[in-house]
């Protein structure tokens, strides 16, 4: 005779679960596809004013869930910049940026890939873009990001994220680009601002 299973334990109610692994930093991967939009030798960058800092970021973002990246950049750019990419030069990947950094909060941070890509805009297509740039908030508000030209050679002194000011100083829109990987940016050579 085939013995009879026992049956499944029903959960007590308010019983607590057991909880699960603890959360990884750098567990998940993130990636972020942005552009250096250039104008001349001016380059677009999005500045976010917060109390007691400024920074700079590339325009850009995260690609979504089976997003193609070409596709991703296009969005990203589309979203921020009011560009859209059949208006502009070149668009090829001349860095990626491997970011493993702690940041404030309660969330582990992920492990973030940047492609950063370049591009080349005319003069008529950059009178035409967004000035100002509105990243959405947890909290369901926005933060106002500024859309700044800056002459590139002038970048190397700027607080960029990722941290390619110095590398972006020397990149015009048409130098050639060596080894395409940048340093890692780590605990070690960052700090969360």
């Amino acid at each position: 005779m085939t013995p009879i299973p026992e049956p499944a334990p029903v959960p007590t109610p308010g019983a607590t679960a057991t909880p699960g692994p603890a959360a990884v930093p750098f567990g998940t991967l993130k990636i972020r596809v942005s552009a250096l939009v250039y104008c001349g030798d001016e380059v677009a960058l999005i500045r976010r004013d917060r109390p007691g800092s400024v920074h700079f970021s590339t325009p850009g973002g995260n690609v979504e869930p089976g997003e193609d990246l070409r596709d991703a950049l296009a969005r990203e750019l589309r979203e921020e910049l009011g560009l859209d990419i059949a208006q502009a030069e070149g668009g090829e990947l001349v860095w990626t940026v491997d970011q493993r950094v702690s940041r404030p909060g309660p969330t582990p941070p992920p492990r973030k890939l940047h492609l950063i890509h370049r591009l080349r805009v005319t003069p008529a297509v950059r009178a035409g873009l967004a000035t100002e740039e509105y990243d959405e908030l947890p909290d369901g508000g926005h933060e106002t990001g500024h859309v700044v030209w800056i002459d590139h050679r002038e970048t190397g002194r700027l607080p960029v994220f990722p941290p390619i000011g110095p590398h972006l100083a020397h990149l015009g829109p048409f130098s050639t680009v060596g080894d395409a990987a940048l340093p890692a940016v780590t605990d070690a050579t960052y700090r969360w601002v």
